[in-house]
């Protein structure tokens, strides 16, 4: 049979012409190439014709009718009853000589099988759980939109869900898991906790799709990677495997033995991409060690020079290691005690040239715009020194007193924000504490930085209950207007006074007439981090107050609104608690 491809549409076609060949044309795509008897039969080998259109009209002569227009050009001079008779019947032609077509075509090779998914030894979900994963999950594919009103949100409680069913360490209903990991591909959030719960299965099929491959990457120690005491194995992937393949191989071979995956990936260091190295050198930040400084070292020669940055700030983070050592030499020729006057304050001496040794060292010459050349270099000595050596440099004093002093010619603000990312980058919490200052001093006034974004990486490095008491009585200090991040870094759920100490603010918030809108933030945070146990004590909170005369019309209504979504989706959430809590079935 002759090629039956479609010639491009003309753009004087008549219109009539557009639907018939849409339909047509895909459905002889569709139907592939023919054995090459059928092939060589052609359309006249049909038994017989359609109602107004013969047997033996060609294809080409069809689809030539569909592009022109059938009142133009009938086939075969067919015509049909009615004012679209002729235009069926061509449908109904090009119909019959799709099933001829498909009816030749010949079998494809069969591809082989995928292995067996391995087994997941962990017990199954209880039934009401089964239940309760498939409605969530049905939730986030519909999506949402528009005001909420008082149902909870489902698709933010996914990640509470997956959490709590991983610490009873039940196992993915199978028939869950393509849902689970289309959620995950679109949210990144839910990775973690979602390839945990679907465990080795999961991992299977996320090798079998294209889509799902984001899986592998933290599929460090699955089925799908070998045994890191296999080493023919673990050479053959580490030189052949897909780049997610290889970054989850060497963290499994780095959790069992730290040398063997640092020699393992110095075995082609020099022949990868400089992307490629930069994620490889960024995998050991997991595990850090002393271990890991020659590494290092070396990797601050590379030619990439964010390679060199990031063996840097992990080189910055080891204390005991020579770079540390070098910047603390360069950060304290600096940064000194006052000398003059009778009251002790700091002396700052910026550098005045950033040297090729400073370079290699991680400290970028050129400054982002808007920064001076000198503090951006101040800046990034004192982040990468370590800590512990500025007691000694003043006095023997603390950090609180360390923080505390009056620091010359204005160079306060660029040196206290260079020791809060010391401290986050060391995760010191002393410094942190310092730093912070207390909960009941404006940001702006404090001893550290005013960021709030800086200010939550500190809180970040406390202890959790010390953590959520800080920003407790932040809130009853500052109220809610600037605890947004604050609250994101503290532990869930939130511990007794951060919870009532959130509610009250909401409450004070509403009684002035605030504008309910504003703290819609905080409301969803509260919705997933309040203890579920706080609900019956929301319960007066749900009703609608008279509004005060100068309150935004309506206000009080959201409010109750929303103080009503809130406390169904406290007992939402603690009846998924129970549910997953049940006795599972064997």
């Amino acid at each position: 049979m002759p090629r039956t491809t479609t010639p491009p549409t003309s753009p004087t076609a008549p219109t009539p012409a557009g639907p018939v060949a849409a339909a047509a044309e895909p459905v002889a795509a569709a139907a592939g190439p023919a054995h090459p008897a059928v092939a060589h039969a052609g359309p006249a080998s049909a038994p017989g014709g359609l109602a107004g259109v013969p047997a033996a009209t060609p294809w080409e002569e069809l689809v030539t009718s569909a592009l022109l227009g059938t009142d133009r050009r009938p086939p075969g001079g067919a015509s049909g009853p009615g004012p679209d008779g002729t235009a069926a019947a061509l449908l109904d032609a090009a119909a019959l000589h799709t099933v001829r077509r498909r009816a030749g075509l010949l079998p494809a090779a069969a591809s082989p099988l995928p292995a067996a998914a391995p087994d997941d030894p962990r017990p199954p979900l209880p039934e009401a759980a089964r239940g309760r994963l498939a409605q969530l999950l049905a939730d986030r594919a519909a999506g949402s939109g528009g005001r909420r009103g008082t149902a909870p949100d489902l698709t933010e409680l996914i990640p509470q869900w997956l959490a709590t069913a991983n610490v009873h360490g039940y196992r993915a209903p199978d028939s869950a898991l393509p849902a689970l990991l289309d959620a995950a591909r679109a949210r990144t959030d839910l990775r973690p906790q979602t390839l945990e719960f679907a465990g080795p299965r999961g991992l299977w099929l996320a090798g079998l799709n294209p889509e799902w491959k984001f899986a592998l990457r933290g599929a460090s120690g699955s089925a799908l990677l070998p045994s890191p005491d296999d080493p023919e194995a673990v050479r053959r992937l580490w030189e052949e495997g897909l780049f997610a393949e290889r970054i989850a191989l060497l963290g499994a071979v780095r959790a069992r033995d730290a040398d063997a995956a640092r020699a393992l990936l110095a075995t082609t260091w020099k022949t990868e991409r400089a992307e490629d190295r930069l994620m490889f050198v960024d995998s050991l930040r997991t595990g850090l060690s002393a271990a890991d400084e020659e590494f290092l070292e070396t990797a601050l020669a590379d030619r990439s020079r964010n390679v060199r940055a990031t063996a840097a700030e992990l080189l910055s983070a080891l204390p005991g290691s020579a770079l540390a050592r070098r910047m603390a030499d360069r950060a304290l020729s600096c940064v000194s005690p006052g000398l003059t006057g009778d009251e002790p304050f700091v002396a700052v001496e910026a550098p005045h040239e950033c040297d090729e040794e400073m370079q290699r060292d991680g400290v970028v010459a050129l400054p982002p715009s808007g920064r001076g050349e000198r503090s951006w270099w101040l800046g990034q000595l004192v982040e990468a020194s370590p800590l512990s050596v500025w007691p000694a440099r003043f006095g023997g004093r603390g950090a609180e007193e360390i923080v505390a002093l009056p620091v010359a010619d204005g160079w306060g603000e660029e040196l206290h924000a260079a020791w809060c990312r010391a401290a986050v980058r060391q995760r010191d919490a002393a410094w942190a504490r310092a730093l912070l200052g207390p909960p009941s001093t404006p940001p702006t006034n404090g001893p550290g930085t005013a960021s709030l974004a800086e200010r939550a990486k500190l809180l970040a490095v406390l202890p959790p209950d010390e953590r959520a008491v800080w920003v407790a009585d932040f809130v009853a200090a500052h109220g809610l207007s600037d605890a947004f991040q604050l609250l994101g870094v503290c532990p869930v759920p939130w511990a007794q006074p951060l919870g009532r100490a959130v509610v009250d603010a909401l409450d004070i918030a509403r009684d002035a007439g605030s504008y309910p809108w504003s703290f819609s933030g905080v409301m969803g945070l509260a919705e997933r981090c309040l203890d579920p146990a706080e609900a019956s004590r929301l319960e007066v909170l749900t009703t609608t107050p008279a509004e005060p005369a100068d309150a935004s019309p309506g206000a009080n209504g959201y409010w109750s609104e929303a103080f009503q979504r809130l406390v169904s989706t406290l007992r939402l959430r603690a009846t998924m608690d129970s549910e997953l809590s049940a006795v599972p079935e064997r």
